[in-house]
């Protein structure tokens, strides 16, 4: 699915407008109807419903909205914020609609002493602000967006919470938090940041019947991942496949009191469909991989808790994973530059990996082109520097990806993956259960696994990424969220392969 800008909206909306052809009035009347319909179906028995407005076009849709809950027999109230302009022409018109049944409920707000009481269990429609605004609310718009806050009132917002910018940060601005918000036809950047998340509430996406001309021709800087997306990517499996068709990948991971990382990416590797797998582990781990993944080989390292050298004849594999569990000794650093300076193929650099790499920046070069590096926030700041707000590291994310050629899969609820060609994907899958130790690792074997298989290194990531989120959604909702362990996520990992394959 596309992820459009506020400005590709508009640009739909006139699109629609003019090819339908439909009057931008009857286009509003879609979105009110869209909206109320699903108001009514969260809030069936919702007693008084107050709706907040501005005069703009996000005003107008609260306006039609509040006619049509009329309609229904809801008790409305519809309170406008006061710029002392009559607004645009569609808010005009709909507000003479609303006079027409006459309606006397409509109060106008000009100055703080006029902020209405609002009485518990009363339903806030917020449609102040839609996604044309371009500054911060202050003044009576603030105030009003925080006495909404401090009602303690469930908040319905339409299209966007008011004070939410859709395309860049709004990171500590005032604007009103929603428990659901009704908005249009696809995502905006704004529903995916995890600094907006106290605001967005669950975000619903309701089709109005925009042009999908437009849509399909439209070029965007992101995606969210979708069946499509997913389904275009999978390869189904030839029925006289044998093993050798899968790849042999190795996996470098553990160190002493950390083989259960190695095992977890492992047994990932294995329910994602690899061939054959080597796990190169310290001696300490040898017996421990051999128990818990038979069906690994396992290759045995010099030193007794950590990884010091490299395996022999790293060129017979496929793809390598290297981080899970590694700790970061110096013989352990020594022996990550040596692999990245004679390994030409991709590589899978997760956590401790990742922190050496941090130490010596200089050495980013050496990482072959094509690698696949699994950051989570943190760790890609100490690789790529900080950044201000969640947009920032979105796009210090895509310049990173293009200076080392990679592929940089920065981890989060809605994780994103960046491509050396400028594109990105956020990933659609997942749930707050998979906040756990290993799923990391998961991730890491996952990804290694796709890579061997002939996947390439972008597809591989965006397919893994949203297996190992399937994977945790299917696992909590037969276990729950609180109850979910990494181990449930390799297990479930076969399952999100068979749902995809459906």
């Amino acid at each position: 699915m596309k992820i459009l800008t506020a400005s590709q909206i508009r640009e739909w909306d006139e699109y629609t407008i003019g090819h339908e052809p439909v009057s931008s009035l009857r286009l509003m009347e879609r979105a009110a109807e869209a909206c109320t319909v699903h108001i009514v179906r969260l809030y069936p028995k919702a007693k008084r419903v107050a709706v907040f407005c501005g005069k703009g076009n996000n005003g107008g849709d609260g306006l039609a909205i509040a006619r049509m809950l009329l309609k229904k027999n809801f008790e409305v109230v519809v309170y406008i914020l006061e710029f002392g302009h009559l607004g645009t022409p569609d808010f005009q018109a709909n507000l003479n609609r609303l006079h027409q049944y006459n309606y006397h409920e409509i109060h106008y707000i000009q100055s703080k002493s006029q902020l209405p009481a609002l009485a518990p269990g009363t339903l806030i429609i917020d449609a102040l602000f839609g996604t044309g605004l371009n500054r911060p609310l202050e003044g009576l718009a603030a105030a009003l967006a925080e006495h909404i806050n401090q009602s303690g009132c469930e908040v319905v917002s339409v299209d966007i919470p008011s004070g939410m910018f859709a395309d860049t940060s709004c990171k500590n601005f005032p604007m009103v938090k929603a428990t659901h918000t009704l908005s249009f036809q696809c995502y905006k950047p704004a529903f995916l940041m995890s600094e907006n998340k106290d605001a967005l509430g669950t975000v619903h996406l309701l089709d109005i019947g925009l042009h999908p001309d437009f849509y399909r021709t439209l070029q965007t800087e992101f995606e969210l991942t979708d069946n499509e997306i997913i389904r275009g990517i999978y390869k189904k499996r030839n029925r006289f496949s044998h093993k050798g068709d899968f790849g042999h990948a190795l996996l470098i991971a553990g160190s002493r009191g950390k083989m259960g990382a190695a095992i977890l990416a492992a047994k990932a590797c294995f329910r994602s469909g690899v061939g054959l797998l080597t796990c190169h582990v310290p001696r300490c781990g040898y017996e421990i991989l051999q128990t818990a993944v038979p069906e690994a080989m396992v290759s045995d390292d010099a030193s007794d808790d950590y990884i010091s050298c490299l395996p022999d004849d790293t060129g017979r594999y496929d793809v390598l994973g290297i981080g899970p569990g590694l700790g970061t000794a110096k013989e352990t650093a020594q022996m990550l530059f040596a692999l990245l300076t004679g390994f030409r193929k991709p590589v899978v650099i997760d956590a401790d990996a990742l922190n050496i790499l941090s130490t010596e920046k200089n050495n980013l070069s050496l990482i072959p082109k094509q690698s696949v590096l699994t950051p989570h926030p943190r760790e890609f700041e100490r690789l790529a520097g900080t950044s201000a707000n969640d947009y920032e590291r979105i796009h210090k994310a895509k310049e990173f990806s293009a200076r080392l050629q990679c592929i940089i899969v920065l981890k989060g609820h809605h994780t994103f993956i960046a491509s050396p060609d400028g594109k990105g994907y956020f990933n659609a899958t997942g749930n707050a259960g998979m906040a756990t130790a290993g799923s990391g690792d998961v991730l890491t074997g996952i990804i290694t696994s796709l890579l061997a298989q002939g996947y390439s290194s972008f597809a591989s990531a965006v397919l893994g990424v949203y297996v190992h989120g399937l994977a945790g959604d299917l696992a909590a909702a037969d276990l729950s969220e609180e109850g979910l362990t990494a181990s449930d996520i390799a297990f479930y990992t076969a399952k999100a392969f068979a749902k995809i394959a459906e």
